[in-house]
């Protein structure tokens, strides 16, 4: 390259090549004319032979310019040729690019196709995960609230069991209900003493024999029989008894009445592994009672030894008082069995409760994060579509063609 002012002069390109020798000639044409004027004084004959030269020199100059034309037709030819080469090439660059756009277009719609397609099975895993976590969350409250039903029913058996003991001290300051005798006193206190479900009259044994009042106290000491006697014709006789002798035969008769009671009743209504190892006998008079504790008292060890325990209105209800708190202790032991029970069901129904909302929550956590990876792989995919959409092929022409093409002359 040869730079002449704003002339760039390539080495390469012929028409440059043959005006450097022109004008290298021209040069030497004129170093010989100047000679030959130098020499001018010589002789004629060298006059003629340079006449001669310059003539020749002149047509070679002729010559020259004819071939000069030749050469610039030529390079028009060439040039020609060249602008035909690059509008093929612009062309064929072109449809290339064209062809590069539409396959670029169909593997953005094919990866449009597949995200969508991935992004709506990812929405139907989102909607199975939520709907069996539904399904789980409500069958988990669902067990809850039973859990929470059974302990108020436990809650209400023991609110139960606070009225029952209030209420036995009502009959405690109730008067009345020690002036009914037999049977019906001693049923009346024993319903108002115990709950229903604890005692059971006129309950026959496995021996055949009814007993007035079968009490069911847990193991130990196991159910135990209430039976009413009263040894109603003794003690008339001994209130009625004047003389000595009538009061020793109405002892005699209150000692055999009594001792029969107690014989029967032993007898009877204490069976080894159905009842109770012993039995109360109940006497409905308070009056009778304090008399045999009072005037009797070997009647009383007697009852001792064969396990019978004899009791009136007032002590029986003391005693049924002792029964109760045993059957509200025995109650209470299998209430809070149940209330331990149900709140351990209870915290493990939490913690299955905490561990799936935990869960729940990572696969929202994880669709979360594969929606944004989807969001960002769709801008670029969008970027390079703009990208691609707005490509300036003039721009890019002259850079593509810059080592194929030649410059020309400027004239």
């Amino acid at each position: 390259m040869i730079q002449i002012g704003d002339t760039t002069l390539s080495l390469s390109d012929p028409s440059t090549l043959v005006g450097l020798i022109a004008t290298a000639m021209l040069v030497l044409l004129v170093i010989l004319l100047i000679v030959l004027l130098v020499r001018s004084g010589r002789t004629s004959q060298v006059n003629d032979e340079l006449s001669q030269q310059l003539g020749g020199i002149s047509n070679a100059v002729q010559l020259l310019g004819q071939g000069q034309d030749q050469l610039s037709g030529g390079l028009r030819t060439v040039s020609d040729t060249q602008a035909n080469a690059q509008s093929q090439m612009i062309h064929r660059m072109e449809t290339r690019l064209a062809e590069v756009q539409r396959q670029m277009q169909d593997r953005l719609h094919e990866n449009a196709m597949k995200s969508a397609h991935s992004l709506s099975e990812l929405q139907e895993r989102m909607n199975e995960t939520l709907t069996g976590s539904t399904v789980k969350t409500t069958k988990s409250l669902t067990e809850l609230q039973e859990r929470l039903a059974t302990i108020d029913k436990a809650q209400a058996n023991i609110e139960k069991l606070s009225g029952d003991v209030l209420s036995l001290q009502d009959i405690l300051s109730n008067k009345q209900t020690r002036g009914a005798f037999g049977e019906i006193q001693l049923n009346d206190i024993v319903s108002k003493a115990l709950p229903s479900d604890s005692y059971s009259f006129q309950h026959t044994l496995s021996n055949g024999k009814r007993a007035d009042c079968l009490i069911h106290l847990p193991n130990p000491p196991g159910p135990i029989v209430i039976d009413s006697k009263f040894p109603l014709e003794a003690y008339e006789a001994l209130r009625k008894a004047e003389t000595q002798a009538q009061v020793t035969e109405a002892g005699r008769l209150m000692k055999a009445a009594v001792r029969a009671h107690i014989k029967a009743i032993s007898e009877k209504y204490i069976i080894e592994g159905e009842t109770a190892d012993g039995a109360l006998m109940f006497l409905p008079s308070e009056a009778v009672y304090a008399e045999l504790h009072a005037n009797f008292a070997e009647l009383v060890r007697l009852g001792f030894e064969a396990r019978v325990w004899i009791v009136s209105p007032t002590t029986c209800m003391a005693t049924l008082n002792t029964m109760r708190a045993i059957l509200k202790d025995a109650r209470m032991r299998e209430q809070a069995g149940a209330i331990r029970k149900e709140l351990h069901l209870l915290f493990a129904d939490v913690n299955r409760l905490g561990d799936r909302v935990e869960n729940l929550d990572r696969h929202f956590h994880q669709a979360s994060k594969d929606i944004a990876d989807i969001k960002i792989s769709a801008e670029k995919a969008g970027t390079r579509a703009k990208r691609l959409d707005n490509f300036d092929f003039e721009e890019l022409a002259p850079d593509a063609d810059e080592s194929s093409l030649v410059s020309l002359p400027k004239t």
